[in-house]
């Protein structure tokens, strides 16, 4: 028999011409860089934005010596001794921003309330249910120390000091310490400019009629869903047909304006696709073959000031290398020096897997932790690259490395949850 000449395809052991997973990524990032724009902004406006200036401390946090816990505010010369108890007059009750003006005498207490200042001559709060009060009069006893309950002036941040460097990504935490420093305004990089299209013919939008060999589109959708909580500024330029001309004319309309241009499909080896076609004219490709399941058709590159991710046309191959290829990048333009935090977590598989070595594999999985505390994870069934389902109905990757073989049941893998990522 006659041996058909083929050409290489992901159902090799160790295709050529493909790179690794590793080096894909490498790859990207070595040719990212950040973008430059920035805004000055409300502080309310900034959650999720990349700070673009270092925030120093104007004031001392707290501004001034205040009571930790509502009680009495005393002189650590009042305290008693050993198994001693001691009477104390209470002269006055503070209470959270209104001072007390005159000056406490030995022998006497103020009553205080939580956050407010510590009047002159207090050095030391007793706890109200440290104390046994009859009238205007307290009684303590020798469990007390000098200086307990009062927050020092500056004791969370002192005058000078810089409290985030630029490229912190901000959170509700931080928002609340800007403003504990008085800040209404920051400046921050301005949102990443990114514009989205799908390709192919047989693609349809929502809200189209059903049409016989067609499907709907879902991939823009994930995309740009994923964008919106990175906080980029999306530009859907819909489905572009499978044709050269139209799709030039796409790529060269959103290099105007783009920073970074994400499409769907059209990035592998069939006779209608076009999109590494295209590229090559238009622009600059670093590769296109990574050696990985799902996800291995996909085009990286530059459109004039523009960068470019060619993601395969499958739901879920399109998803799996957004979050490990296009997420990481787009991180690093923003200037953010603190990515989104996706630890890997190793946990038993109660199922078996299949697998080939010389590719890494992203498995759709649900990770939970049994009666013992042990983490375990299984597929969420079929995992064909179409099936979004697996997606949706997952809480992590399964991680299968490159050179890994097949999965027995009870065999530790690696899984990264998807809480770290969307």
């Amino acid at each position: 028999m006659t041996s058909l000449k083929t050409q290489a395809s992901c159902d090799d052991s160790n295709e050529k011409g493909t790179i690794t997973v590793s080096e894909a990524q490498q790859n990207i990032l070595s040719a990212i860089t950040s973008i430059g724009g920035l805004e000055k902004i409300h502080i309310l406006q900034a959650v999720g934005r990349v700070l673009a200036e270092t925030i120093i401390s104007p004031i001392n946090v707290p501004s001034h010596c205040n009571s930790a816990v509502d009680g009495y505010a005393i002189s650590q010369n009042d305290l008693a001794g050993g198994d001693e108890t001691k009477e104390l007059k209470v002269i006055t009750k503070v209470v959270a921003g209104h001072p007390f003006e005159g000056t406490l005498k030995s022998g006497q207490a103020i009553q205080i309330m939580t956050g407010a200042q510590m009047p002159a001559n207090c050095d030391t709060v007793i706890m109200q249910e440290h104390v046994e009060r009859h009238g205007d009069v307290i009684r303590i006893d020798g469990r007390h120390k000098a200086g307990q309950n009062v927050r020092q002036a500056g004791e969370d941040i002192q005058q000078g000091t810089t409290t985030l460097e630029p490229g912190a990504k901000l959170t509700p935490p931080q928002i609340g310490l800007i403003a504990s420093l008085g800040f209404t305004e920051i400046t921050v990089k301005v949102p990443l400019r990114v514009t989205v299209f799908s390709t192919g013919d047989e693609i349809l939008n929502i809200g189209e009629a059903p049409r016989e060999g067609c499907i709907y589109d879902s991939n823009r959708y994930s995309l740009i869903a994923a964008l919106k909580k990175l906080g980029c500024h999306v530009t859907d330029m819909g489905i572009i047909a499978d044709e050269p001309r139209q799709l030039k004319k796409a790529f060269l309309l959103a290099s105007k304006t783009a920073d970074v241009i994400l499409t769907s499909g059209g990035v592998s080896v069939g006779d209608a696709d076009y999109t590494k076609q295209v590229l090559s004219e238009t622009g600059e490709m670093n590769f296109w073959k990574v050696a990985m399941k799902p996800g291995r058709p996909m085009a990286f590159g530059k459109i004039g000031g523009a960068t470019f991710f060619g993601l395969p046309g499958n739901p879920v191959a399109v998803m799996v290398t957004f979050y490990q290829f296009a997420l990481p990048a787009l991180q690093k333009m923003t200037g953010a020096n603190q990515p989104l935090v996706s630890p890997l977590i190793s946990a038993r598989c109660t199922s078996p897997i299949r697998k080939l070595p010389g590719r890494a594999e992203f498995q759709r999985g649900v990770l939970s932790q049994n009666e013992q505390g042990v983490w375990q994870v299984c597929t969420t069934g079929q995992q064909g690259s179409g099936v979004l389902r697996s997606m949706s109905e997952a809480n992590a990757f399964i991680i299968l490395e490159h050179e890994q073989t097949s999965v027995k049941e009870g065999e530790w893998v690696n899984t990264q949850p998807f809480s770290g990522l969307f």
